[in-house]
């Protein structure tokens, strides 16, 4: 079953030196990304934030 709780994080967003779009959520241990456009890497964060969530996961919300 989902959680429908609604939660807001930050993303630190940055370009490498090969143009991709790097995406980082300082509120949760290990979790960033990459894409090649803005788009791409919101779609692809927002995938990893709900892995970093899931209840089987030892990630932790950092304070």
């Amino acid at each position: 079953m989902r959680n429908n709780i609604k939660r807001e994080f930050y993303v630190i967003i940055e370009r490498d030196e090969d143009g991709y779009y790097v995406g980082e959520v300082p509120q949760l241990k290990a979790c960033y990304s990459q894409g090649e456009t803005i788009d791409e890497l919101m779609t692809n964060i927002k995938e990893v934030i709900e892995l970093c969530l899931e209840p089987e996961s030892n990630e932790t919300i950092l304070q």
